[in-house]
This record gives C-alpha cells, sequence and structure tokens, in this order.
C-alpha cells in the first residue's frame, strides 16, 4: 500500500509573512495606492496619530510592484523555512519584527519626507541570520565574513554612488538586525549544551 502524499505547513511564520505581504498587494491594487499610504509604508508622522505605530510594523508587507514582490518574497521563500526550522517560530517572529520597527524607526528619522515599503530589510536580516547557522563557540564562520563584505558592501557602495529607489540603509539595518540576532541565538543555544 502507498502512503498519500500531504501538503504540510512546515513555517508557519514565514508562510503567515507571505500570505499578509500577497493580501497587501492585492489591498493596494484593489485601493489604487491608499493601503499602501495608509497603513503598508511608513513616513514621519505624529506619534499621536495610531496609524504610525501600524505603520511601523507594517511597512514590511507593502510593495510597489509585482517585481518588488516577486523578489522579496522569492528570497523569504527559499531562505525562511530553513532558519524557522532552525531557531523556531517565536524566533522568526522576533526577527522579523525586529528588523520592521528598526527599520521602520531609523527611516522615519533619516528620511522625514520619504515613504519606505517592502521586506528588503527582512531578507539583508534572514541572509545576514544564515551565515550563522553553522557557527561554533570560538569562531566567526567565513560565510558571514563574505557574506557581509559582498551584501553590506554593496550597499554601502550603492547608497553613496548609485541613485535609485532603493533604500540601502533598510538593507544594511536589516543586516545588523539579522547578523546581531543570530550572534545572541547562537550564543545562548550553545550556553546550553
Amino acid at each position: 500500500m502507498q502512503k498519500k502524499l500531504k501538503i504540510s505547513f512546515n513555517s508557519p511564520i514565514i508562510l503567515g509573512f507571505t500570505v499578509i505581504c500577497f493580501a497587501a498587494y492585492l489591498l493596494d491594487a484593489i485601493t489604487k495606492g491608499m493601503t499602501n499610504d495608509l497603513i503598508f509604508s511608513v513616513y514621519r508622522s505624529s506619534l499621536l496619530k495610531p496609524f504610525t505605530y501600524v505603520r511601523l510594523i507594517g511597512h514590511v508587507f507593502g510593495h510597489a510592484n509585482w517585481d518588488h514582490f516577486l523578489g522579496n518574497i522569492m528570497m523569504i521563500l527559499v531562505i525562511g523555512p530553513l532558519l524557522e526550522e532552525k531557531y523556531g517560530s517565536s524566533n522568526m517572529l522576533f526577527v522579523i519584527l525586529a528588523t520592521a520597527i528598526v527599520t521602520g524607526l531609523a527611516h522615519m528619522l533619516l528620511f522625514p519626507h520619504v515613504q519606505l515599503l517592502g521586506a528588503s530589510g527582512i531578507v539583508f536580516a534572514l541572509i545576514l541570520l544564515s551565515s550563522f547557522t553553522s557557527i561554533r563557540e570560538g569562531s566567526i564562520p567565513l560565510t558571514f565574513i563574505l557574506i557581509t563584505v559582498i551584501y553590506i558592501g554593496g550597499q554601502i557602495y550603492n547608497g553613496l554612488f548609485v541613485t535609485d529607489n532603493i533604500s540601502n540603509l533598510t538593507h544594511i539595518l536589516g543586516g545588523f538586525v539579522g547578523s546581531g540576532l543570530g550572534y545572541v541565538m547562537n550564543k545562548n543555544k550553545m550556553n546550553r549544551y
């Protein structure tokens, strides 16, 4: 007798994040940009307005267009489930929320008249976090050094010399959040053994 194959819900945080991003994309298309302006992008606004706090996290769900959405979500779906399996769902949720808040606050403070949206900060957090998956006590993985130099160095270069609509600071901050949390989570894991 042959067993039936079933689809498993293997990565609830990453899959949930993907579904929310897709719903945000559809809502934005239906409302002709209103939901991105109201919920799914961050910009400086009064701290007395409740939507300021919603946007502080909501900006990572919004995307400007289909290519923007696909570029971020494909990377998240490739890297995220492996990291969620290694670090657990609650830690993945924390990485996403921490990255959203750090990048949102930095953007509000440094770029008051520009809207930021998209999950690229999350992508960079996951990329740098992934380089910590094989860390051992007393050593820094060569992959971490290479990824840091290539990704973060590239973002610094682009930020200084390339004029485009890409928030290089968001990528850099996302990378720092991912690497910092990767270091802490792996150190805590090693201390338990």
